[in-house]
């Protein structure tokens, strides 16, 4: 009697080994659908399995952004793995930056895709299982963001610990490099107060209310004056966290809206994106 496999069981064979599909298929069948017996089966036709180590945390690694040469297109690739001392290797640096380089010359839009991208003859998926069974850690594409804009500005941060992505209107090199640093050192929750989702500024305004109602000071006051010092309140968090309301890095005495504006008035900030470790 035929065991019927599902493309399920393959797969999950597959991410466990790394084995080709066809492989992982012709595995199970001949071990009846055993996935114990399937690894085991791969390993004695001399298939180099490499394990998945899902149990340990991948929080060292190397983060990497990029753009596209017009600067309209922008990537964060994260290439994670356990140990610090394979996230500084200069062998693994230069991995990653391979995989990094792919994902822009090929403008994959998820890690799937870039998966699927053939470095040298080989998938990356290929070639990370292959770096996984050489140095015996976990190694994933841990994180991946794309950005399309009339001009992305990227910057690295901290020996590849940090990568940020800035989507602006129009073309500002020095002021997208600005913005960068600006998110790495600062890392807003969104542009702007209408860039914050709901659900968080709901969360916020349940807090400083409980906060209120909990204070002796507020007891007795005037619902419309308890009102207005819940919006301050409200506004204090937006400017600590929203990119345009916050203080410039580089001069505290400007807002990075201010900032903005006195590069080029039309200039914005659209959107960014901001990876890192840990």
């Amino acid at each position: 009697m035929s065991v019927t496999i599902a493309a399920s069981d393959v797969n999950k064979l597959r991410q466990a080994t790394g084995a080709g599909m066809m492989d992982c298929r012709k595995a199970l069948t001949e071990t009846n659908n055993d996935f114990e017996a399937a690894i085991d089966w791969l390993r004695k036709q001399g298939q180099k399995v490499a394990a998945k180590r899902s149990d340990r945390e991948a929080k060292e690694g190397v983060v990497l952004a990029k753009t596209t040469a017009d600067n309209k297109t922008g990537y964060i690739v994260c290439i994670s793995c356990e140990t610090d001392f394979v996230s500084k290797n200069a062998d693994f640096v230069a991995f990653a930056q391979s995989i990094a380089d792919a994902a822009v010359e090929n403008k994959v839009n998820s890690v799937e895709e870039l998966n699927n991208i053939v470095i040298n003859g080989a998938k990356v998926a290929d070639l990370i299982n292959d770096k996984l069974a050489a140095i015996g850690e976990k190694i994933e594409i841990n994180k991946f963001e794309k950005v399309d804009a009339p001009f992305v500005a990227s910057y690295i941060h901290g020996a590849n610990r940090m990568g940020v992505l800035v989507a602006m209107s129009s073309e500002a090199a020095e002021a997208g490099k600005d913005i960068a640093m600006q998110i790495a050192a600062m890392n807003p929750l969104g542009v702007d107060s209408d860039s914050i989702p709901a659900d968080v500024v709901a969360r916020e305004r349940a807090i400083v209310m409980e906060t209120m109602q909990a204070d002796p000071k507020m007891a007795g006051k005037p619902e419309e004056m308890v009102a207005k010092i819940a919006e301050g309140k409200l506004n204090s968090f937006f400017k600590e966290n929203t990119l345009m309301a916050q203080a410039f890095v580089k001069d505290g005495g400007k807002s990075v809206a201010d900032y903005l504006k006195g590069v080029n008035a039309d200039l914005k900030v659209t959107s960014f994106k901001r990876v890192a470790l840990g």
